[in-house]
């Protein structure tokens, strides 16, 4: 989600404006704002609505597809809870969670202990706040999807600009060469022109023209531009005086003749191309950069072959002694060959000297109406150098460039070239089109909507005027969808808006709004037949739609909204009319209602605590801690056995968070694995260094969650940490639970016997609780059985208690596996498990979880 910091200050606002409290997330980002209120303030709230309540209000929220709101029940009158989903095109883009507390449910008792400050509202007011919100949001919601796609069509219609700019730029570079073909200068002069103008266009670092002496021992460099290093050059050093072109980019793999060649002189890239003199190779042109990233372009090559063609016509025109046959023909192969259309006019004669095959390719329809003499002779007497003009009889636009030049014959001509710019024409007017128009039913969409209706409204209150707008939705959409598929749905969408376009009246304003909403403007004079539009709308969804083979019916919610009397601006109109929309499916739906100032809308909210936890996670889990509580071996003396880990979260941002809210929502989001591999390594690791010490018999417990035993690698990554911290197997003892075991018992004995085979102990953890068979547990590869705290609190007191542990334990000494009990607290209940021949104890009798260092202070 983009702009975080936008939706932390609505949210903010919002809070202070409407008296409820808000949290803003994403299925993407989480939560993407910070609770708002202060400490005291989210204590006491806290108090009312805990973790559970919200993550069980936002797992609902997201799996509800119909309702866009939603409510969590709260164990007291006086406060609500409640979920809004805010979609843009059916996707579920933003989730609210607000926390209420109704003002006038607040029993004195409660009021005497509120934080100072603490915001109330009323149920009126929350139940309107909560709609504007959701209006609010997916209003602000299309705007940020619009401005992404208009910046996008902006950046294609640059880019296209770029393209057409370097493709002006190297018509005009070609012009420049074309004019060298006058017949009054040298070839030296001419050529060296032709090369300073070149190397100018491409950015070169220059370029020569090399022949081979008469001895047949040297090369000489005869014409150069950019470089007075290049002279005579030995026969051995020229590796590509071969007849052929070479074409080397700065990143081209080169023979070892070339690398030297081009070392010596300090050239990255180059062009070697062959100039023939009676079909013989006599000359080589060179083009070079010395430029470390240059990458020759198609382009740069038509360039410089263009280039090439010009300086050998002029030889070749030198060389017959200034043959005007032989120039025109030289002239014309280049002019072949441009990739643009080209024409040469007598102005003063009025007279088409030249025209070539690609001109008259992109005039074809102009030459097949006759039309072409005017066409071409008034064009060319236009005095603008540049100019964009669409033509009528093409169906095309062109980009037409006009140079005054001297003919083969010596006369002025006017020189046009014609650029085929109409597939950015029409890419142009697409963006145009997409940018107010719904590319699925054809109808305008939002933007232009409002660009509509806010001249709408000034002409009303111009005018002294009503208006009225429609908003439109389809009742129960999602069936069809859902029922038939989205193609169908795309079709009845598509048959709606062709009908909405033929009700008289509104033939061009109608709206698609996103998904299935529409939006009707009725203004100026079909004003007075008001009620007569809602009944021809109406009547569209009288008779069924033909879907797929069979007959379907639609119907429509909608709500009306007058301009300027209800509202004066968009963003009132619209939202005035939704939520009159609103009530109309409040109402049963089928129906229009009119905006009576009297309804408002929905919201909700969520705490960011996914968020943080992502956060934490991602940063190496440091703000998981590892705790450790003390299992005492009770066959003999009361001596510590070691301890089962256990992880605690203190969020630098929420504080202290309890394991029974973090780490159900940690299994949830698939955070679990990264969490408890980092459990698993800081105990291994603390176990190996009090065997170290002087322990070599303290084992450490880590516990398994589910998510983590599905995982394919699990038995790898526990080997990893044995390897790694090198703890003796036997000393690491790995806790599952007795409901996953049951539950996929093949499994689970598959996985549990790979673990045992590393030499690592398994325990079965939470027993008595998952409703296992005595069958199960002999089947089960396990050392430990742990009988959950559950059975522990009424020892003594209660005989299935005292009967149940006792019972397993007698099953734990046939089978031959140990037995831990949790939850002892009290002296009472250790002396009843310790006449039971028990193994471990586990509980607050003899320690809480505490820190690495107040647990190594004590037992090590």
């Amino acid at each position: 989600m983009s702009k975080p910091g936008l939706f932390q200050k609505i949210q903010d606002y919002f809070c202070r404006a409407n008296g409820v409290y808000l949290s803003c997330l994403n299925r993407e980002d989480g939560v993407i704002t910070k609770a708002y209120g202060t400490e005291n303030e989210k204590v006491f709230l806290h108090s009312i609505a805990g973790e559970s309540r919200y993550m069980n209000l936002l797992s609902r929220l997201e799996d509800c597809a119909v309702e866009s709101v939603i409510e969590e029940p709260l164990d007291v009158e006086y406060a609500k809870l409640y979920g809004v989903s805010v979609s843009v095109d059916g996707e579920q883009k933003l989730m609210w969670a607000a926390l209420a507390l109704i003002d006038e449910k607040i029993p004195d008792a409660v009021r005497e202990k509120l934080p100072q400050g603490i915001l109330t509202t009323t149920e009126q007011g929350v139940s309107l706040a909560l709609e504007f919100l959701e209006l609010l949001t997916r209003q602000l919601l299309i705007t940020m999807k619009n401005e992404s796609l208009a910046n996008e069509a902006l950046e294609k219609i640059k880019k296209s600009d770029e393209e057409i700019k370097l493709q002006c730029h190297m018509l005009e570079a070609l012009n420049s060469v074309i004019k060298l073909l006058e017949p009054d200068d040298s070839f030296v002069s001419t050529a060296e022109k032709a090369l300073e103008s070149t190397v100018k266009a491409l950015g070169l670092s220059g370029a020569f023209i090399i022949r081979q002496n008469v001895d047949g021992a040297s090369f000489e460099v005869i014409v150069s531009s950019g470089d007075n290093r290049l002279k005579t050059i030995g026969t051995s050093e020229v590796p590509f005086f071969t007849g052929r072109q070479y074409i080397i980019s700065s990143n081209s793999v080169r023979p070892e003749k070339f690398r030297n060649f081009m070392g010596k002189y300090a050239i990255n890239a180059a062009v070697f191309q062959p100039m023939y003199i009676n079909n013989n190779c006599q000359m080589y042109v060179c083009f070079y950069d010395r430029n470390e990233s240059r990458t020759w372009e198609k382009s740069d090559i038509s360039f410089l072959n263009d280039t090439k063609c010009v300086i050998q016509s002029v030889l070749s025109k030198k060389i017959t002694t200034n043959s005007l046959a032989g120039s025109y023909a030289s002239l014309e192969a280049i002019l072949e060959n441009t990739g643009c259309g080209i024409y040469v006019a007598d102005i003063l004669k009025q007279e088409l000297l030249y025209m070539n095959s690609w001109c008259k390719v992109l005039l074809e329809n102009t030459i097949e109406q006759n039309g072409l003499e005017n066409h071409v002779l008034l064009d060319a007497a236009n005095t603008k150098s540049f100019e964009e003009i669409y033509s009528v009889e093409e169906d095309k636009w062109f980009d037409v460039h006009r140079t005054d030049i001297k003919w083969v014959d010596g006369r002025q001509v006017r020189l046009v070239t014609l650029y085929d710019i109409t597939q950015k024409k029409r890419y142009q007017q697409k963006m145009e089109t997409q940018a107010n128009n719904d590319f699925l039913t054809g109808l305008y969409n939002r933007m232009r909507c409002e660009q509509d209706l806010d001249r709408f409204i000034n002409d009303a209150v111009n005018s002294n005027s009503t208006g009225a707008l429609i908003y439109i939705d389809l009742d129960d959409f999602k069936h069809i969808n859902d029922g038939l598929g989205h193609q169908y749905g795309d079709v009845l969408l598509k048959a709606i808006s062709h009908s909405l376009t033929h009700v008289h009246g509104i033939e061009n304003h109608c709206y698609r709004m996103g998904g299935d909403e529409f939006i009707v403007i009725v203004a100026g004079e079909p004003m007075s037949q008001l009620e007569h539009i809602i009944n021809d709308i109406q009547q569209i969804f009288v008779k069924p739609w033909y879907l797929k083979g069979e007959d379907y019916y639609c119907t429509i919610s909608g709500g009306v909204a007058f301009f300027p009397t209800d509202a004066t601006t968009v963003e009132e109109v619209i939202r005035k009319a939704d939520i009159a929309l609103f009530n109309a499916k409040k109402e049963g739906k089928n129906r229009i209602v009119y905006f009576d100032g009297t309804i408002d809308g929905k919201s909700t909210k969520r705490l960011d605590l996914e968020k943080h936890m992502r956060k934490a996670a991602m940063n190496a889990c440091e703000e998981f801690k590892v705790y450790f509580q003390p299992i005492i071996d009770v066959t003999g003396e009361d001596t510590c056995a070691g301890a089962e880990a256990l992880v605690r979260w203190n969020s630098s941002m929420l504080g202290f968070i309890n394991p029974a809210d973090f780490i159900p929502l940690a299994e949830y989001l698939g955070l679990i694995n990264p969490i408890g591999e980092h459990v698993l390594y800081e105990a291994a690791k603390h176990c190996k260094y009090w065997n170290d010490m002087g322990y070599p018999d303290y084992k450490v417990n880590v516990n398994l969650s589910v998510v983590q035993l599905l995982q394919n690698d699990v038995v790898k990554k526990i080997k990893k940490v044995i390897d790694e911290v090198k703890i003796e197997p036997c000393n690491l003892c790995l806790e599952v639970t007795e409901s996953l075991a049951i539950n996929d018992m093949v499994r689970m004995k598959r996985i549990l016997s790979e673990i045992k085979s590393l030499g690592v102990v398994v325990a079965l953890d939470d027993f008595g609780t998952g409703y296992s068979s005595l069958n199960h547990i002999r089947e089960m590869p396990i050392d430990i059985i742990k009988i959950d705290k559950c059975f522990i609190e009424h020892l003594g007191d209660d005989d299935f208690s005292n009967a149940f542990v006792r019972m397993v334990s007698e099953l734990a000494n046939a089978i031959g596996v140990k037995v831990c009990v949790e939850g002892v607290e009290t002296s009472g209940q250790y002396d009843i498990i310790k006449n039971m021949g028990i193994d471990y104890i586990q509980g607050y009798y003899f320690d809480r979880p505490m820190c690495i260092s107040d647990f190594e202070s004590k037992y090590i």
